[in-house]
């Protein structure tokens, strides 16, 4: 079963609707890729995808230690490269709400850098993850 449908919209510009909820995500090519830059673009999401994987598998974990992490954020910088056009960096900095111990605050670092879209990334990607705690 297909996971999204994404549709061409013209002017460069796609719809992706999530088929199990059908919530919406709109992109858009960049200023400096002939876009207008009103949306998230492609490489976009998959910066953002990244802080998002890990705030996850770090809420599962967080959930089995009765820590709440809630009203966290993390700040992600996407750094492009030339020939070929791809992703060069992806900086991740993380801002945790939770006050918790030193042992705590590794468990969940490390778990955060295990999760799905980390593994998935292309190795030549740098990522630079930094974690700032309450």
């Amino acid at each position: 079963m297909a996971t999204s449908k994404v549709t061409y919209l013209g002017d460069l510009r796609t719809s992706s609707i999530h088929l199990q909820s059908g919530s919406e995500i709109i992109s858009d090519a960049p200023l400096d890729n002939n876009g207008k830059g009103e949306a998230f673009s492609p490489t976009d999401t998959v910066a953002n995808g990244l802080a998002s994987c890990m705030f996850t598998v770090m809420g599962i974990k967080a959930r089995e230690m009765e820590v709440d992490l809630s009203g966290s954020t993390a700040e992600v910088t996407k750094v492009m490269a030339t020939e070929p056009r791809r992703i060069a960096e992806i900086h991740v900095t993380f801002h945790m709400l939770a006050n918790v111990n030193d042992k705590t605050k590794i468990i969940l670092e490390r778990t955060g850098m295990t999760c799905p879209v980390h593994y998935s990334l292309h190795p030549d990607i740098k990522r630079v993850i930094v974690f700032n705690w309450k």
